[in-house]
């Protein structure tokens, strides 16, 4: 047992790499060709032409930049579905390595071990993984997060820790916008852990001062060269997940992106580029005017319908956490034995993960249960904002696998206590 726990990062790498290239060779024909993200179209335009966007000479900034410019070096090599999905699963390694140094910081090496093993061999991520999906980036990003937190509230007198932790969170920002006040949870967790002193200020000024040293490029690109501050001009996707329709949508097993268009509406700056690619016609649009359109038209939504704003934040809470895979009518797969996956195998194995993590919850340091909990609900309320999907639940799910593994070793602690009492002789009674 202590050789496999030497040669763990052997075994992870294993573990992880092997059922994503079965997937990906199963997969290979859908790889590139199929719901494939926003980001493709930029990396691909940016290739051809050196602008990040959908039409050459026009920049954008309608979706969050970092997994297309994860995507640019990979397609420059070669566009395939081999690159890719290689790529995608040098990140899954990585990530579970993470994993099991963060397991190491809070629990045994045995711990350690079991949840990366869990996190990394989850039904939904050994499909999700390998297709062009920006979730994993938000995964290893997560998991850096979680790792560098506790590494910074375990050497407070250095500010390096701060440094690399608000670093990698402006990263997960680029890559996923809605994690843009998460820094702010973070800083107040790690000043609370350092004893909210001069130090623990420091610490979280800096952190929030690396964030926005990372973000801040990514931004000034965008007031110089599309015309607004901003870190994603597409609000559009806000309003989707927020007007009269949405509930209904949801409830029948839609997605939002089947949500009913505003009237009057202009062409997004994606129809525009759908439009650029099939004719070669540009049409000019203001991206900047369509992300504020947007936005109000939420604003005026959660005061005008606060009621139904509820619904679909109660909506949200339960699609983003129920153990079963969410199912759209367009979902890939459709009544194959990826449906079956998806109603039968996630469940079973999110079930038993939730079921033991409430066990781990008391097995774990304080310290990290607080930190998980503080970043599970953040992700759940920026559900009720938004709106829920397994996707958005999975790239943080190693935190339950953690925390179920840490259940697991305390049940099967307590079992073996018993059977050592039960099995030692009891003494004789004197005559």
């Amino acid at each position: 047992m202590r050789r496999l726990y030497r040669h763990a990062y052997v075994v992870l790498a294993v573990a992880a790499a092997l059922p994503r290239l079965l997937a990906l060779g199963y997969e290979r024909g859908d790889i590139l060709a199929a719901f494939t993200d926003k980001s493709d179209d930029f990396a691909r335009t940016f290739l051809a032409s050196g602008t990040y966007g959908f039409i050459p000479g026009i920049p954008s900034a309608y979706t969050q930049p970092l997994y297309g410019f994860f995507l640019i070096p990979i397609y420059w090599i070669d566009r395939s579905w081999l690159t890719v999905g290689l790529a995608q699963i040098g990140v899954a390694v990585v990530t579970a390595w993470i994993v099991f140094e963060i397991g190491r910081r809070v629990a045994s090496d045995a711990v350690a071990l079991g949840a990366a093993l869990l996190a990394t061999l989850h039904p939904y991520l050994v499909w999700h993984d390998v297709h062009l999906n920006r979730e994993i980036l938000d995964q290893v990003l997560a998991a850096a997060t979680v790792l560098l937190a506790l590494c910074a509230a375990e050497r407070g007198r250095s500010l390096w820790w701060p440094v690399l932790l608000g670093a990698t969170l402006g990263l997960a920002i680029l890559g996923n916008a809605r994690l843009l006040l998460l820094p702010l949870v973070v800083g107040v967790w790690l000043a609370i852990q350092l004893g909210l002193a001069h130090r623990a200020l420091a610490s979280f000024l800096v952190l929030l001062a690396a964030t926005t040293l990372v973000l801040t490029p990514w931004v000034a690109r965008n007031v110089r060269s599309v015309g607004c501050l901003a870190i994603t001009t597409d609000s559009r996707a806000l309003w989707k997940a927020n007007n009269l329709n949405t509930y209904d949508v949801l409830a029948r097993g839609g997605w939002i992106d089947d949500v009913p268009p505003l009237p009057g509406a202009p062409p997004s700056p994606q129809d525009a580029g759908a439009v650029y690619q099939r004719t070669g016609r540009i049409i000019e649009v203001d991206e900047c005017a369509q992300m504020r359109l947007f936005r109000e038209e939420v604003l005026e939504f959660w005061r005008e319908h606060p009621g139904e704003k509820a619904r679909l934040a109660g909506q949200a809470v339960v699609l983003l956490w129920q153990p079963n895979v969410l199912e759209t009518e367009g979902r890939p797969g459709a009544g194959t034995w990826q449906d079956t996956a998806r109603s039968v195998v996630e469940p079973a194995f999110m079930i038993a993960l939730y079921a033991f993590a409430l066990v781990g919850l008391f097995a774990l340091p304080r310290r990290f249960v607080t930190l998980s909990l503080l970043v599970l609900g953040y992700q759940t309320l920026i559900a009720m904002l938004f709106a829920g999907a397994t996707r958005y639940r999975v790239p943080w799910d190693f935190l339950v696998a953690i925390m179920a593994t840490a259940g697991i070793a305390a049940i099967a602690g307590r079992v073996t206590r018993r059977r050592r009492v039960y099995s030692e002789p009891r003494p004789t009674a004197p005559t």
